[in-house]
């Protein structure tokens, strides 16, 4: 195989995906259509349309008491299991991840679906 046969079968790693929606939002952007909005510069005001009105009054006394919601609660578990699990070997280590699975289920089941986490496998 000389040189240049090999250069026609290599890929070029620059290629990347460049999601159609990203391009034109990208291109209007530099084009200056969103020069004129109004707000621009401002920050967003979140807290007043964040949360599914019902659970609003919730949240809003769950943060001045400084309650975490259960689901951070296992997010924060999760991770220290997972440091946890750098350090161990053998039967303790399988007994770890599927303890830790099992926290990770409880996770998903509350958490929000596009925070969802993947289970751990040995």
């Amino acid at each position: 195989m000389n040189k240049d046969s090999k250069k026609e079968y290599e890929v070029d790693e620059r290629i990347q995906y460049n999601d159609p929606i990203s391009e034109v939002v990208k291109r209007a952007e530099k084009e200056g259509h969103f020069d004129h909005l109004p707000g621009k510069g401002k920050p967003l005001k979140l807290a007043n349309n964040y949360f599914n009105p019902e659970e609003k009054q919730l949240y809003k006394t769950m943060k001045d008491n400084h309650v975490l919601p259960r689901w951070i609660e296992l997010a924060n578990e999760i991770d220290v299991l997972k440091e946890e699990l750098a350090v161990l070997d053998g039967k303790q280590r399988k007994e770890k991840v599927k303890f830790t699975n099992k926290k990770i289920k409880q996770y998903n089941r509350l958490c929000p679906p596009s925070l969802q986490r993947n289970k751990i496998y040995d």
